[in-house]
């Protein structure tokens, strides 16, 4: 059986493999569709999609 891997030699075996695969440049920008965002969404889709229903999301598509 593998012997399990810690998290550090996992993310170094990962990069190289993006790295060979991709090029230093395709590894970043892999590497940024991943990247973590701040606040919290659920949240904030609350906060600025409970006032809305299909009606009034209707109405709004309408008026443009």
């Amino acid at each position: 059986m593998k012997k399990r891997m810690k998290i550090e030699d996992i993310r170094k075996v990962g990069l190289e493999a993006l790295d060979k695969t991709l090029g230093p440049d395709g590894m970043i920008r892999f590497l940024n569709e991943f990247s973590y965002g701040s606040g919290n969404y659920t949240n904030d889709r609350h906060k600025y999609l409970d006032s809305y229903d299909v009606d009034s999301i209707y109405d709004e598509i309408k008026k443009k």
